[in-house]
């Protein structure tokens, strides 16, 4: 698809004006005039993990980050609801059947449950109507490409079932995509990026309408899916790895490179993705926690982790958005929390509720509220339209 440059340029001096004003005083008025006129979507939330273990998200909770109370205090309008596939079930042969019921889960105990207040969205135009009715919008992405069990069918059951996104890989490489997570373990077979299934599973997602994710990928898949989709990648949960240098961040010129594309990188709220004190603090916990050979050594290294950690701050999250712009324009970001998927969110995005805490932010950053309209969901919405679109045009038969 054409690249379109004018727009990246024009972005780029947006984001120069944005910077250039010193701190100013924002009202609380003029905060909640802009959460109510952005349509917030975030495009990474992990509640589904205890959902599928029977949490009730329409009951306030006093632990975890998400319910609908706080995601309507938060002035959240949708999220894409991860379906979290975790890399044990590859052992056992049940990625398909772990995958089916992440997916209900999304469907029966939060769609389904509280159909007053929430609706299952499956395109750009769905969200936008949500949001004029009223209504939270819940979209569904898979998180670990092991969950298609190397199937193109099952790909398309996926999509049929309401999905419209996955991530490539998780924290281990699959038969068919390597991932950031065990790059560096010797002892893992890898595929110096897509291997030829792999470019045809980029192909297929485009071909029915499903965003290609990036999160999660080693360099080497994320620039092999680039150049294969024919429709703008995206980067669901991530950050900059200028700002936090660890693999799942994105490099500069990865960003850059998406940008140009007409994709997104979504900043991730995980205290390692924005700071790198945290990083320094956290990650020699979180690469022995991933190669854990049981879940009772998890749980032990978790709360070691939770000892040495050090938190991050709404500034950390901040400079993470202001470094995306600087380099890539104020249409190459959105919003990718990873709430309920990571144990350290930064000191003032706590949980879905503070997220006029960030707005507040941005507005003292110099960020209009059109600029943050584009951050919080329009950068999203162009991408799913330029994802349809794509997988609208005619192909010839196989």
């Amino acid at each position: 698809m054409p690249l379109n440059h004018g727009c990246i340029l024009s972005c780029l001096a947006t984001s120069a004006l944005a910077f250039a004003a010193p701190p100013r005083k924002v009202t609380d008025a003029e905060v909640a005039s802009v959460q109510r006129s952005a349509i917030l979507i975030d495009t990474h939330n992990d509640v589904t993990s205890n959902t599928v273990d029977g949490l009730d998200i329409g009951t306030r909770q006093t632990t975890g980050h998400t319910d609908l109370d706080r995601l309507r205090e938060g002035g959240v309008g949708a999220t894409f609801f991860a379906a979290y596939v975790d890399a044990k079930y590859v052992k056992t042969n049940q990625s398909a059947h772990r995958t089916l019921e992440m997916i209900d889960t999304i469907r029966h105990d939060i769609v389904d449950r509280y159909p007053d207040r929430v609706r299952l969205a499956l395109t750009a135009d769905d969200i936008v109507a949500a949001h004029r009715d009223g209504k939270f919008a819940a979209l569904i992405g898979i998180e670990g490409g092991h969950a298609i069990e190397d199937s193109l069918r099952l790909l398309r059951d996926y999509y049929a079932l309401g999905v419209r996104y996955m991530t490539l890989t998780h924290s281990n490489t699959n038969n068919w995509a390597d991932s950031s997570g065990d790059i560096d373990n010797a002892a893992i077979e890898h595929h110096d990026g897509l291997t030829p299934f792999g470019r045809d599973v980029v192909r297929e997602m485009n071909r029915l309408g499903m965003m290609v994710d990036i999160s999660h990928v080693a360099d080497k898949t994320f620039w092999d899916a680039l150049e294969v989709s024919s429709a703008p990648p995206f980067a669901s949960h991530s950050s900059c790895r200028a700002v936090a240098n660890i693999p799942r961040n994105m490099t500069d010129e990865m960003i850059v490179a998406l940008a140009k594309k007409g994709g997104v990188v979504d900043v991730n709220f995980g205290c390692e993705f924005v700071s790198q004190k945290s990083a320094d603090a956290g990650m020699p916990y979180m690469k022995r926690i991933i190669a854990a050979p049981d879940d009772a050594t998890r749980k032990a290294l978790m709360e070691e982790y939770k000892k040495a950690i050090v938190r991050a701050t709404l500034g950390d999250a901040v400079a993470n958005i202001d470094h995306i712009v600087k380099i890539a324009g104020t249409g190459a970001v959105g919003i990718g929390s990873d709430f309920d998927g990571v144990e350290c969110t930064p000191i003032g995005l706590d949980d879905v509720s503070k997220y006029p805490n960030l707005t507040r932010a941005l507005l003292e950053r110099g960020y209009s509220a059109d600029d943050i309209r584009k951050i919080y969901g329009g950068n999203v919405l162009r991408v799913m339209r330029a994802v349809e679109t794509e997988s609208a045009r005619p192909r010839a038969a196989k």
